[in-house]
């Protein structure tokens, strides 16, 4: 009887992809079409989630909007290119995350930072270090916005590489094999960046709590925040 049971719930899972796959084929085959409700379609579903990670993964929040236009525009021009090859969200998520690095490699330039994005992906970790980490996230744990406000200032001081993969987990809910189609990198990769940007992001508030020590206006702030990252 369980057996059949478990045998039901793949075969729904199965037909559940397979329904979220037709409608992907048919929303791309309608913009091709240039159909404009399909374009309204797409940014109904997208633009939230794209500009929730083009604010996090760019240098200067106050060009978010044209950041996230622009990746639209590319979206458009290039869905004739689209050829399932991936899902849909993810082929989108990447052409999102790829505009933002674009605009942060010109914003660095700019001001004389320039940052590699591909510099320190893991080097020196041992085995244990790589293993996904199966505790809870300062995300998870921020239960008041005062908090939730900390992390995100935090989330900044993370470095690129780590901070991209973070955001497409804790904040976008990716699995990691989502993850590494967006980044195109291999899982244990995908993986790393994950571990050692939780740990950066916990690094970097424990930073902002240790200057905040001395404000005695600010006890519960710090008490909620020392909290999460105990658990975590």
């Amino acid at each position: 009887m369980a057996d059949s049971t478990f045998s039901f719930d793949l075969a729904a899972a199965g037909a559940w992809d397979g329904s979220a796959a037709s409608a992907d084929a048919l929303l791309v085959e309608r913009l091709r079409a240039g159909e404009d409700r399909a374009y309204e379609e797409l940014l109904t579903r997208f633009q939230q989630p794209v500009y929730n990670i083009v604010y996090r993964l760019i240098a200067d929040n106050g060009n978010t909007a044209d950041v996230v236009q622009e990746v639209f525009l590319n979206v458009f021009r290039s869905i004739g290119a689209f050829r399932a090859e991936s899902s849909l969200k993810t082929w989108v998520y990447r052409i999102a995350v790829n505009g933002a690095h674009n605009h942060r490699r010109w914003f660095t330039r700019r001001r004389g930072l320039e940052t590699g994005l591909e510099d320190d992906q893991g080097e020196g970790m041992t085995f244990e270090q790589t293993l996904p980490d199966h505790g809870p996230s300062p995300f998870e744990l921020a239960s008041d916005q005062e908090t939730r406000v900390a992390i995100e200032a935090a989330l900044q001081g993370v470095r690129p590489a780590f901070r991209d993969a973070l955001v497409l987990r804790e904040i976008e809910g990716l699995s990691y094999e989502e993850i590494a189609e967006v980044l195109q990198a291999n899982l244990n990769t995908v993986k790393t960046r994950i571990v050692r940007g939780r740990q950066a992001l916990r690094e970097q508030l424990a930073k902002r709590l240790a200057g905040n020590g001395n404000q005695q206006h600010q006890p519960n702030s710090a008490h909620r925040s020392n909290a999460a990252l105990g658990a975590a």
